[in-house]
């Protein structure tokens, strides 16, 4: 089974590439939404994030998101932390998911490929990418947050196009009413 890695940007429209795999058939992973449930559910990765942060990051038994993104995307060491603790926990989960599966190729969607220096773990790399303007508009429509906070994350992941040549295929994700040819493309060269 090849493992395709789809990468990409804050806002960049990853998840909307991964919604067309999902409607060619393909299994889908999203590590941002698996990592969105684990910090909440998962006993020891709970404690790990209350040992680095404090208890007080958890209001009610939820991760409060909003404080702890205001802690790493002003300290790049939090962030480096956070990303140990949340990613072999994803990984283990991750693993799950394969060994549940035997298709051609599954698409894992995960924004932080080039950061945490798992390219090898791919068999291919998709990487979506979008006009800087449209993806700070796109993430404050989706988190309603502030631009500040919207370029503090931006700037906390690698640039395109220190990346581009180590992808092996690229999607400029600026009209959606091509996507879907773009990534039937792209499914028909990796059930070759």
């Amino acid at each position: 089974m090849k493992i395709v890695g789809l990468t990409g940007g804050i806002g960049s429209g990853k998840s909307t590439i991964l919604n067309e795999f999902k409607n060619l058939g393909i299994k889908t992973y999203s590590a941002d939404n698996v990592a969105k449930t684990l910090i909440n559910t998962d006993r020891k990765l709970i404690d790990s994030i209350k040992k680095v942060f404090g208890n007080n990051i958890y209001k009610k038994n939820k991760l409060d998101t909003k404080q702890l993104s205001k802690i790493v995307f002003q300290d790049s060491d939090k962030l480096k932390v956070l990303n140990s603790i949340i990613h072999p926990a994803v990984l283990n989960d991750f693993d799950s998911f394969i060994k549940a599966n035997d298709e051609i190729y599954v698409v894992k969607e995960v924004a932080i490929i080039f950061e945490t220096k798992s390219e090898n773990a791919y068999d291919k790399i998709i990487l979506v990418r979008a006009p800087l303007e449209e993806r700070i508009k796109r993430v404050l429509l989706r988190d309603n947050t502030s631009t500040d906070e919207v370029i503090k994350r931006i700037n906390n992941q690698v640039d395109d196009s220190s990346i581009i040549n180590k992808c092996d295929y690229i999607i400029d994700n600026y009209n959606l009413s091509d996507l879907k040819d773009k990534v039937t493309q792209i499914h028909i060269d990796l059930i070759r």
